[in-house]
């Protein structure tokens, strides 16, 4: 197995098990106030001003006072918030959720539909792709918080260790990354394909705030059409490196080509000289007394999806297999996240 850099210990977290009842209602509820005070952009006004006075805020942006006070309310009950009055600040802790409020986007946000119907996906009642279905513009926007939060320093790293002119992110979502990485490199050019329509209608917001039309184009397709039908997108196959960030699994669905999708990516980038694919593994189970944050949800989500997930170990005999050299794992923000950097063997 490839070595690593050191792991970091919010990969073992700090919720200690087991988790009693009152603690796990509780976090159900918290988890909610801090989606729905991102959502208002709550939090962002408490960064720019480092205070909130909740009536202001409320009247500036339209907002039902009783219940924004409430949540506001929920928020210090939590510990997140200090409230004076009617000016709110945040506590240390509620300082630290902005490194990780992408995990809140992406579960409350993204898959809270999901969640809430597990006994219906179990009973048989309701399929997921169906009748059941997540918020792909909330998982979209979830994941680029995450990587603006804690994985672009790492990408950025091996970025800049790289030579392109094209650059493709397969299930780009909005586009954030590869605009950020092609307007840091002049010259360049880049291409973000997403399967949601939602998440590409963003991505082009993304690219006009960028100043990249015409530079960036995100792109409304199925990554696998690209893989085993022979769907073309214009340039992409021009490209000097491919990414992908969360959403290896989701190319390996099928067991019958599951061990052609490495060869296939080869073939449909042929100009390729680096794959940089990160993807979150299955948490190792060593008798752990915590749990961090987001693996136990990857890993629900994708089990009530039907989706599976893979060990690190997993991966790499993949990609062994499916003639790519491992070049480098590089632990990637998130709890049990890798980027694997690999060229063509």
């Amino acid at each position: 197995m490839t070595p690593v850099h050191t792991l970091t210990e919010q990969w073992q977290g700090e919720a200690p098990t087991p988790l009693n009842p009152d603690t796990a209602f509780n976090g159900f509820i918290c988890a909610h106030v801090l989606h729905a005070l991102e959502r208002l952009g709550f939090f962002r006004r408490l960064q720019d001003d480092g205070s909130v006075d909740v009536a202001a805020f409320c009247r500036e942006n339209d907002l039902d006072p009783a219940v924004v006070r409430s949540l506001v309310s929920g928020a210090e009950s939590f510990g997140y918030l200090h409230v004076r009055g009617d000016r709110a600040e945040a506590t240390r802790s509620g300082e630290d959720v902005r490194q990780a409020i992408g995990f809140f986007t992406w579960g409350v946000g993204g898959y809270h539909d999901i969640f809430a119907n597990a006994a219906s996906i179990a009973r048989g009642d309701r399929r997921f792709g169906v009748d059941l279905h997540r918020d792909e513009g909330m998982v979209a926007l979830g994941s680029a918080q995450a990587d603006s939060a804690l994985m672009r320093h790492l990408l950025d790293q091996e970025i800049a260790r790289l030579d392109f002119t094209t650059l493709v992110d397969l299930g780009a979502g909005v586009s954030e990354r590869v605009s950020r990485l092609v307007k840091a490199r002049p010259g360049s050019r880049g291409i973000g394909i997403d399967i949601s329509k939602s998440a590409t209608e963003l991505g082009a917001e993304t690219v006009e705030r960028y100043g990249l039309r015409g530079t960036v184009e995100p792109v409304c397709a199925d990554v696998l059409d690209i893989l085993f039908n022979d769907h073309r997108v214009e340039g992409a196959d021009q490209a000097d490196v491919v990414m992908s960030f969360m959403f290896l699994h989701d190319l390996l669905v099928d067991p019958q080509r599951r061990d052609q999708v490495i060869p296939r990516l080869r073939a449909a980038f042929p100009k390729a000289n680096t794959f940089l694919l990160g993807d979150t593994t299955v948490r190792p189970r060593n008798g752990d007394s915590t749990l961090p944050i987001f693996s136990s949800g990857f890993e629900l989500a994708h089990a009530l999806m039907g989706v599976p997930i893979y060990s690190r170990e997993q991966y790499e005999e993949l990609f062994d297999r499916g003639g790519m050299r491992l070049r480098n794992a590089v632990p990637f923000g998130a709890p049990h996240t890798y980027l694997f950097v690999l060229e063509a063997a």
